[in-house]
């Protein structure tokens, strides 16, 4: 009698859950994705300790062609150099095989910047995110990504760190958005992606040299300060405009690769300058 009537009492509480205001959710984070708009996902991983309440800022990383947010997040070294950063990993996940892009190949149109926007209003609102200490960050397709991002929707972040991707051709003639910060990161040896680009099936990657003229026209970044980075094997151009703006390029003798340390670099140089506060 007792079982029959505790099993009574527990059918009660479940039948009574959907009217009651208590919702059930499915958790999600670095192993299972967060889904939003249907089937678009994104994976997020907060910082080692992180206790559930504290506010952290956040780095978006970019996946490349054929990446997805599960690869991105099985990234120890990334993993590691952003939770020790004190902030939280976000992996999206492209539309596609690549970013729906303007001049992707496999861009049927362009859908992701409306995508980002509902990652970035998702995390605010299921993680503690502190929104405005949020930097993009991307390699290769994922570089190429992060710098629609930072012409398209400039005030999304505060900082952007593209890394060896730059525009599809034709490379844009100017922003629809005001200026912002950009760190740009690219192997001088780089053959998958060249600085100057190279033609894929019926379209062809952008001249990074050409992107970066057209932004420095864009915000008036002028007064270019040459400086090496020894650790990280850099040589690096930095401009500044009035509003105190940086566009940077650094550039290593490698071919197309990316380390988790060109990550926190920018960040850091941000976060330096005040840019990140």
């Amino acid at each position: 009698m007792m079982f029959s009537l505790r099993k009574i009492s527990l059918l009660s509480l479940f039948f009574c859950l959907p009217f009651s205001g208590v919702q059930i959710s499915h958790a999600c984070g670095p192993d299972t994705d967060c889904v939003i708009e249907g089937d678009r996902h994104y994976r997020i991983r907060m910082p080692e300790g992180h206790d559930g309440k504290t506010e952290v800022g956040a780095i978006f990383f970019m996946h490349g062609y054929r990446g997805t947010a599960k690869g991105t997040m099985k990234n120890k070294s990334l993993a590691k150099a952003v939770s020790d950063l004190g902030l939280a990993l976000v992996a999206p996940k492209s539309a596609y095989q690549d970013w729906a892009i303007p001049g992707a190949p496999q861009a049927k149109e362009p859908i992701e910047l409306g995508y980002f926007d509902a990652v970035v209003a998702d995390i605010k609102q299921k993680f503690n995110i502190d929104t405005s200490r949020m930097m993009a960050s991307g390699f290769s397709a994922g570089g190429m990504m992060t710098w629609n991002l930072a012409c398209d929707r400039s005030e999304l972040f505060a900082g952007y760190a593209p890394i060896a991707g730059t525009f599809w051709e034709p490379t844009p003639q100017n922003c629809n958005t005001s200026t912002a910060n950009i760190i740009h990161t690219h192997g001088t040896t780089d053959k998958i992606v060249p600085l100057a680009g190279r033609p894929i099936a019926d379209t062809k990657q952008g001249d990074v040299f050409k992107v970066l003229d057209m932004y420095s026209k864009k915000g008036g970044f002028e007064n270019a300060r040459a400086y090496k980075n020894a650790k990280l094997d850099f040589e690096c151009n930095e401009l500044k405009n009035n509003a105190n703006q940086i566009l940077e390029l650094c550039l290593h003798p490698g071919g197309h690769s990316m380390k988790s340390a060109y990550v926190t670099n920018a960040w850091n140089k941000f976060v330096d300058l005040g840019i990140i506060k």
